[in-house]
């Protein structure tokens, strides 16, 4: 899904930057509230967020994706949105859009709801849509046009 959708983004001229936060050194939030007090909105914390951050910040557009693990974003892409929280609402986001694989249907509902109600919506930016697919459908031919025409349409 994420490669369709790079193909049609990159076939009109846009640059794409892809973080794999799975492999990446994340480490979860410690509420410790250096970031709001004595950091000036940098965490305390020294990981691969430090690549993120301004990567986060300076993108127009920003395009999540993950499989669902028991109705939710994977972990990792939790403890990234949790430690976003140091730099609060990214400066030149305008837009969003939302793409999301499982093995089963009808288990979007409560990641919708953490796009909608706390990422989109808190940052008020244009919703561009969620992608939906079981695995079979998300390799498939009409899900990979449908992806490179939402990229290209960008």
């Amino acid at each position: 899904m994420i490669k369709a959708f790079i193909e049609g983004t990159k076939s009109v001229g846009h640059q794409v930057d892809v973080l794999d936060i799975a492999r990446m050194d994340i480490r979860g939030c410690q509420a410790c509230e250096h970031c709001h007090s004595t950091g000036k909105g940098t965490c305390i914390q020294q990981d691969d967020m430090n690549l993120v951050y301004p990567l986060w910040d300076n993108a127009g557009m920003i395009v999540l994706a993950s499989p669902i693990y028991y109705g939710s974003f994977s972990g990792q892409l939790h403890c990234l949105i949790h430690r976003t929280y140091a730099g609060g609402i990214p400066r030149s986001c305008k837009q969003m859009a939302l793409l999301l694989c499982s093995g089963a249907q009808d288990v979007y509902d409560y990641a919708e709801g953490i796009y909608h109600g706390f990422i989109q919506g808190y940052f008020r930016v244009k919703d561009c849509g969620i992608f939906k697919a079981t695995t079979t459908y998300a390799k498939s031919p009409e899900m990979a046009k449908q992806l490179r025409n939402f990229g290209a349409s960008l």
